[in-house]
């Protein structure tokens, strides 16, 4: 018998901790081919979303993913979440929470076994915004260095290794 993962039964106990408190929970992510999120508010490969009652309809956390409709620019869009997707989920007002490793490529379940002939895994690409044009920004090097935490203003997790 398989080891269930006790990662989505902690990123719905926090979500409700998040809720009860009064804070407003959100996801770290880390974006790949399985996730369908908005590729223009993606930096870095990760994004960070507000999962409260307020910015989402329809939020279903499962054992394998996190499904939810929110709004980006004024358009709704549908967003999808693998559960092994997920960095971390804490409350935005003072960064309580909890970080995960991403565990990407692995599937929640244990999969049948592979045939020879599999395609070729799907490739990541930007798709224009439902409002007909992408937002562009301009194109800065990629830089590995972060930025020390600022003092004062909104709390933010820090992941740290």
């Amino acid at each position: 018998m398989s080891e269930i993962s006790t990662k989505p039964y902690l990123l719905r106990a926090i979500y409700e901790w998040c809720t009860d408190s009064g804070y407003t929970p959100y996801l770290a992510v880390k974006v790949d081919a399985a996730t369908t999120v908005p590729m223009e508010y993606v930096k870095k490969g990760e994004i960070v979303l507000n999962i409260s009652f307020g910015a989402t309809s329809g939020l279903k956390m499962d054992n394998d993913s996190i499904r939810f409709h929110a709004r980006f620019g004024g358009v709704s869009r549908e967003i999808f979440i693998p559960v092994n997707n997920v960095m971390a989920i804490y409350a935005n007002e003072n960064g309580q929470g909890m970080a995960f490793e991403p565990q990407l490529g692995q599937p929640s379940a244990p999969a049948p076994e592979a045939a020879e002939d599999v395609p070729a895994a799907p490739v990541l690409s930007a798709v224009p915004s439902a409002a007909g044009e992408a937002k562009t920004e301009p194109s800065e090097p990629p830089s590995d260095d972060t930025d020390p935490p600022k003092k004062g203003g909104r709390p933010t997790l820090t992941r740290i290794k």
